[in-house]
């Protein structure tokens, strides 16, 4: 499934023209660093921008063949996006496929990660408080059966929606892809919201990370308040990205390390148990607790004082599993936002293909088996997973917000970076985010503010699944208007359209009731209503402001636009593929992973 999945990245250097032909970061050969002299020159065209559609190349969209126009020498020589006025309030743009000039007055973010960071990365890059921490309240809602089901269910929709991103991301592979793909196919202002519906999910799911690692440290010490131990993390958090792309990359190789290790030796610990193994162990467990408790957990009402009785009642504690499956798959898309910063990103992604939130599922086993010591082992590893996850959660979220400053969405001084290609001031402005975990030091509880931001980041993360899978439609259906074949694309994603069409739907309905619980006899609560949906109108909001001030429209299926970038992109990546020479041998393989 890893390789069906991460195969959408494969064959195609990630890094293209933008939404509004800006230049993004400098493509090097395999074996290269950033700035090499035998670097892939430059590789310009012009655009034509406007604020109601996307961005066009100037020659007809009818000839993929017509030569690119001509520049004088001073466009040419430039890392900046060129802009001038040609009337009418439309701007005419030099696409640079390669990057911002790291000289310029802006800076730009700089190829650092190698294949073993971005491996890693996508294996381990989203393991934290959903799976280790978060499956226990799914257990508690939906007993076992229910959370096998709704895990396998929404695994699969997560697979829907990459294999359709892998689609446009071979096609079109840009930083902050999903806001081009938005603007691109469906509507400007739907680009708009969705960058920073994306942003913003990533920049919530910070406090929501080091809100679950003091929650895990708390396990040893209930005295020392928990303001403290936020403030440890959030510091080491805050240290680790202002030291650039290279040394977060490497924190998270072996942080990721330690958490897939981990999960395989938990999966054989759970094999063991269940056999009967373990100190306290009365035998054999199998399917013991699908008998009694039961398969299925009732929804409770009256605040927990009663549930809801018979299928009814299972079906809906059943639907309850689905958000917090969710967000425990959130991220398996950030690998494309590591694309703008990844050594060779065409080869290397080819490669890579009634519970507390402190009481992990794992280490409740454990103690039950009377295993002593293990559970503190296992608890030191989640603090780690959920410290690490919100590591990426900074790094994601800033790259973001830079790329919608790149697509002139976000201020100008949000492009600027340091002379090591850190985009300083979009790290900084996430970072604040941070402090909402301090709500922890409140009169709310720890498992409260948990629980509250554990929502939020869920549903905003699903507005972008959704918003992927009908960007993908629109494609789709575009493709077909206009007779274009999708045999000779670098990926083709299978089952399509009906796996983009259940994906879409089936997210929608999540979306649309994942706070139903709140409408239930004695359960409501104004909080959890908010948490559950305010989401929704915040990205109205912002699709209606730029929808307005933009005076954006629809872009029809006969006129999108599926020539500008493909070209630039293939005339790179050829070069690239020039320069390259491939390893032969293990140890000149391994290696050549390595470093």
């Amino acid at each position: 499934m890893l390789k069906c999945i991460f195969a959408g990245w494969a064959s195609r250097d990630a890094i293209v023209t933008n939404p509004v032909g800006l230049a993004l970061a400098e493509i090097t050969p395999h074996s290269g660093s950033f700035g090499r002299t035998n670097a892939a020159p430059l590789v310009m065209y012009q655009s034509t921008l406007t604020d109601a559609g996307p961005s066009r190349l100037t020659p007809s969209m009818s000839d993929p063949n017509a030569s690119p126009p001509s520049y004088p020498d001073t466009e040419k020589s430039s890392g900046h996006d060129v802009e001038k006025n040609v009337g009418d309030g439309v701007q005419t743009s030099a696409v640079v496929v390669g990057g911002l000039d790291p000289n310029s007055a802006e800076g730009a973010v700089q190829r650092r990660l190698k294949a073993r960071h971005l491996a890693m990365i996508a294996l381990g890059g989203t393991i934290g408080t959903g799976l280790f921490v978060g499956s226990g309240g799914a257990l508690a809602n939906g007993g076992p059966v229910g959370t096998l089901l709704g895990y396998i269910i929404m695994g699969f929709v997560v697979y829907c929606m990459m294999i359709a991103l892998g689609e446009m991301a071979t096609l079109f592979p840009v930083a902050g892809g999903f806001t081009h793909y938005a603007t691109r196919f469906i509507d400007p202002a739907v680009g708009f919201a969705l960058g920073y519906n994306y942003w913003y999910s990533y920049a919530i799911t910070l406090p929501t990370e080091l809100t679950a690692s003091a929650i895990v440290i708390q396990y040893w010490n209930t005295t020392i308040n928990v303001s403290v131990w936020i403030t440890i993390l959030y510091v080491l958090i805050l240290i680790i990205n202002f030291m650039g792309v290279r040394w977060y990359g490497e924190f998270e190789f072996w942080f990721s390390a330690i958490k897939i290790t981990t999960i395989v030796g938990l999966i054989i610990l759970g094999i063991c148990l269940d056999c009967g193994a373990g100190p306290a162990s009365t035998g054999y467990i199998g399917f013991r607790y699908w008998k009694d408790p039961g398969p299925f957990n009732q929804i409770t009402i009256n605040n927990g004082e009663g549930v809801i009785p018979g299928s009814w009642g299972r079906f809906l504690a059943f639907w309850n599993v689905f958000v917090q499956a969710a967000f425990s798959f959130l991220g398996t898309e950030i690998i494309a936002v590591t694309v703008g910063e990844a050594e060779n990103p065409r080869r290397n992604l080819l490669n890579n293909s009634g519970s507390d939130a402190s009481a992990s599922p794992f280490v409740i086993a454990i103690k039950t088996a009377g295993i002593k010591g293990l559970p503190s082992v296992i608890n030191a590893v989640i603090l780690i997973s959920a410290w690490s996850a919100g590591n990426s959660d900074l790094y994601a979220s800033s790259r973001t917000l830079y790329a919608l400053a790149l697509e002139h969405k976000a201020p100008a001084f949000l492009r600027r970076c340091t002379k090591g290609g850190l985009p300083v001031w979009t790290v900084i402005i996430t970072g604040l985010f941070g402090l909402l975990a301090y709500l922890n030091a409140g009169s709310q509880t720890a498992v409260t503010v948990f629980n509250w931001l554990y929502n939020i980041s869920s549903i905003t993360g699903l507005i972008t699944w959704f918003i992927i899978l009908v960007s993908y439609l629109r494609m789709y259906y575009g493709l077909k208007k206009q007779g274009i074949s999708r045999d000779d694309f670098p990926y083709k994603a299978p089952f399509q359209p009906y796996a983009s069409w259940f994906g879409a739907i089936f997210v929608f309905l999540v979306l649309l009731f994942n706070g139903f619980t709140v409408f239930l006899r004695g359960n409501w609560d104004v909080t959890v209503f908010l948490a559950a949906y305010i989401c929704i109108p915040i990205f109205v909001v912002f699709y209606l402001y730029w929808k307005i001030a933009k005076r954006t429209k629809w872009v029809r299926l006969e006129d999108i636009d599926f020539v500008t970038g493909r070209r630039e992109l293939d005339e790179v990546a050829e070069q690239e593929e020039a320069r390259y020479q491939a390893p032969k041998g293990f140890w000149q393989k391994l290696w050549d992973w390595m470093f």
